[in-house]
């Protein structure tokens, strides 16, 4: 469902990332809700063929081929929200291939709470023999349609969105125009397409409360700090509600995390019994904490726990905070306490310099640096 994405990975990598997730004690599961044709089904098959050869947690899929094959050769599977379960008859039909459903975007807590009684009150299990578990939409980017079936990238440039290359119409902005006279009016102010992001943590306890056991966070091609950043307040918020310190204080420093990474502003999403949904007045990220990418690593130096970078651009100085990524390190932030060039302390460097800092994680060559900034 990420066709246009740079950094897809294939059915080859599936055992690796699966053996990588095992050692972390971290589950994996794989997307397979894009529409699906005839010339698709043999692609299908060999794919959960090979995820649960590679021991894949489950499969996500919305397409009854998906559901009907992966019950035939027992392969673990969730519903996506694609399907747009809104009650229990569809729950009910839906438990005969899967024991997680993610329910539609646009459910009120009343009604995911209604949905969660009944299935305590049927005894509805899926496959597994368990009762089957509730997994709602928590953060992250919202698409404009209806449990996300979309077909504005279709219709204008014959590119699916729901076979994974949306061209994202509805982040763009519009001018109206009158047909009998040809008067254009810029649509002044909004964004009248593009949703703010959804951010729960202020109800997450509501959420919890109302049934869910399995919270969705939308990250598919977000950067590693973005990630490392909403899985870490949304796991603390989980373990303060069930340890009974939940409260405002936590709520405002978790939101506060939560706006220095990628967002586009933030709303409730429908579950407190919204209406319409909210949308942006200005284009793309409203961060407020900006990335700047400065160099990638050279070599690490363990025994000291030092790291050596070489500047690409801008320029870097003692007391700058930092953060470092890459494939190993994932998301590392700092702030710089000594810089070193040839051994020689010095106050700043430049682009071109090879310089040297103290960093608890293993630098490599493919780790990039960046400085973080206040946004304007």
């Amino acid at each position: 469902m990420r066709a246009r994405s740079s950094i897809n990975f294939t059915i080859e990598d599936l055992s690796f990332i699966s053996q990588q997730c095992l050692q972390a004690n971290v589950k994996t599961y794989l997307t397979l809700n894009t529409i699906l044709y005839d010339h698709d089904i043999r692609l299908m098959k060999t794919i959960v063929d090979r995820a649960k050869a590679s021991d894949i947690t489950a499969i996500i899929a919305s397409d009854h081929a998906v559901m009907a094959y992966c019950k035939s050769i027992n392969m673990p599977l969730h519903i996506s929200t694609q399907c747009n379960v809104t009650n229990i008859e569809t729950v009910e039909f839906y438990a005969m291939f899967a024991d997680v459903m993610v329910l539609s975007r646009e459910l009120s807590l009343r009604q995911v709470s209604d949905i969660y009684r009944e299935i305590e009150r049927r005894d509805i299990k899926g496959p597994s023999g368990d009762l089957v578990r509730l997994e709602v939409f928590a953060h992250g980017a919202l698409c404009m349609a209806v449990s996300g079936k979309c077909y504005l990238s279709l219709h204008s440039n014959n590119s699916s969105a729901n076979r994974g290359a949306c061209i994202q119409n509805c982040r763009k902005q519009y001018i109206v125009t009158d047909k009998d006279d040809g008067n254009e009016l810029l649509i002044d102010n909004e964004y009248i397409m593009s949703a703010k992001d959804l951010c729960t943590i202020g109800f997450l306890d509501k959420i919890l409360s109302a049934g869910v056991r399995v919270l969705k966070i939308e990250g598919r091609g977000r950067s590693a700090d973005y990630v490392d950043t909403v899985i870490r307040c949304y796991r603390e918020a989980v373990s303060a509600i069930d340890e009974g310190t939940y409260n405002q204080d936590k709520i405002k420093q978790w939101k506060e995390s939560l706006s220095t990474v990628y967002n586009r502003g933030f709303w409730d999403g429908y579950y407190l019994g919204r209406k319409m949904g909210e949308w942006n007045d200005s284009y793309g990220s409203q961060a407020t904490v900006k990335k700047i990418y400065l160099g990638r690593g050279v070599k690490y130096f363990g025994k000291i726990k030092v790291g050596e970078f070489r500047m690409e651009s801008h320029g870097l100085k003692k007391g700058d905070k930092i953060l470092i990524t890459g494939p190993k390190i994932g998301a590392h932030k700092t702030e710089v306490s000594e810089i070193r060039v040839d051994d020689l302390v010095v106050e700043q460097v430049s682009k071109g310099d090879v310089f040297s800092i103290r960093v608890n994680e293993t630098i490599r060559p493919s780790s990039k640096l960046y400085k973080l900034i206040s946004a304007p």
